[in-house]
């Protein structure tokens, strides 16, 4: 009778226990389920992603490879500031926006080169474009920079923009019509900007600059 007593008590704890481990394996089932699939989402939205970047850097190797075309006679590239600069120097007079006469033709000539490059990218019309008519001025060297004359105040900014303005202008007036996904800016730095001439060379800073950008939000379109 004992015998039959510890049997009967071992079968209901033997289920018990099975029932449980039963349970536990489920649940660690279900966990491990879980995380597979949370995984394997997570593997699908990196290869999104990593497909988006190379994308991107297709199209970042194509703008670059177009944008060195540019190297020319009427454009070279400043490998120290990034960035593409006339061959010829234009230099304004001092607290003026007039473009000087001598430098109206290769102007005219620099922009029309720079249409026909530009218009060779206008093959991919969900990439877009800026470009930057960066317009300077310069400190007067008779007086130390906190002089009142010194100071980077509106009508510095407005001179600046005025002389990028000015480039806009010529190029309008002459018939150079860039592609609808390019914008071009007037834009005017003042006394301030990188890449700007510095000691006995801060005369040469009455001028403007072209940037040419690709805009960043148009490359994951």
């Amino acid at each position: 009778m004992k015998t039959t007593g510890r049997n009967n008590f071992f079968w209901p704890s033997y289920v018990d226990l099975m029932t449980a481990l039963f349970l536990v394996m489920l649940v660690l089932f279900v966990l491990s389920y879980k995380r597979f699939q949370d995984q394997q989402n997570n593997n699908e939205r990196l290869i999104a992603e990593l497909r988006v970047q190379v994308q991107e850097k297709r199209k970042l190797d194509e703008i670059k490879a177009a944008l060195q075309r540019l190297e020319s006679d009427y454009f070279t590239y400043n490998q120290r500031y990034k960035r593409y600069e006339l061959n010829f120097p234009v230099t304004f007079a001092p607290k003026s926006d007039a473009l000087p006469d001598v430098a109206r033709t290769p102007l005219t000539q620099a922009g029309r080169f720079l249409q026909r490059q530009m218009q060779t990218l206008n093959n991919n019309d969900n990439v877009q474009y800026l470009i930057v008519v960066e317009g300077r001025a310069a400190k007067d060297l008779r007086y130390p920079d906190d002089d009142p004359r010194n100071l980077d105040g509106p009508a510095v900014r407005q001179l600046s923009y005025n002389r990028a303005l000015a480039v806009i202008r010529l190029w309008e007036q002459a018939g150079v019509r860039f592609p609808a996904n390019l914008e071009v800016v007037a834009a005017g730095s003042g006394f301030r900007g990188s890449g700007r001439y510095t000691g006995a060379e801060e005369g040469k800073n009455k001028r403007f600059i072209i940037q040419i950008q690709p805009k960043i939000g148009s490359l994951g379109k």
